[in-house]
This record gives structure tokens, sequence and C-alpha cells, in this order.
């Protein structure tokens, strides 16, 4: 599907943009703990946003898969819960919200099983 790798440029496009704002926009506003949060936020953002590049181009190489579908919006869901809720933590100081971080995280390794899986399938 040519939505993931439209959406996987787009997170790829935002991360690189807020790990910029981070570096010299919150710099001088956060403390180094909060900005080394907002740093893992930007991390695992772009490496999903690659992720969802990666899983459109599978989709266009194998036959289409609900399953591999579904692991892209696993993938994108653990984007805005597990980077969003570390930059949403970071500007309003509200540190309760890093209990939502692992549900992102959750949503990440539930979309790379996913993708294993559908990859199995494939080859068997």
């Amino acid at each position: 599907m040519k939505v993931f790798v439209m959406l996987g440029s787009l997170s790829a496009f935002v991360g690189v943009a807020l790990g910029a704002f981070g570096a010299h926009g919150l710099k001088a506003k956060v403390t180094p703990e909060m900005l080394t949060v907002w740093q893992t936020g930007v991390q695992y953002h772009l490496v999903h946003a690659l992720g969802l590049v990666l899983i459109g181009i599978l989709c266009q190489l194998m036959p289409e898969t609900a399953l591999l579908r579904n692991a892209g919006w696993m993938i994108l869901a653990g984007t805005c819960l597990f980077s969003g809720s570390l930059y949403v933590m970071v500007l309003s100081d509200i540190r309760v919200l890093g209990m939502i971080t692992p549900l992102g995280g959750i949503a990440f390794l539930v979309g790379w099983l996913m993708v294993a899986v559908a990859s199995w399938q494939q080859a068997a």
C-alpha cells in the first residue's frame, strides 16, 4: 500500500523537524533529563518512520495481506502513543503521561511481529 510509504515519509519529515526543535529550541528550556526523553521519542519516531516505508514497499513486493496492512497501522499507532506521549510529557511537564508510552511500545512490538508473521507466511 502506497499509503504507508507516504505516511512513513511524512512521519520522517516530522521526526526530523522535532529533532531539530529539540536540539535548538528546547535545549535551554528543559532539563537535560527531559531533553534525553525528547531525544528518545525522536529516535523511535524516526526508526519507525522508516519501518512504515519498509511496510509500504513490502506491500508492493508481496501479495498484500491484511496482516501486513495491520502491521503498518500498529507501527503508526505506536509512533503516536510512544513518541507522542514523550513529546507531550516534555512540553507539558506532566510526568503521568509516561504511563501511555509503554502502550506505544507494545504497538511497536505487535506491528513488527505481524511483519515477521506475514513474511513467514509468504515464504511458506
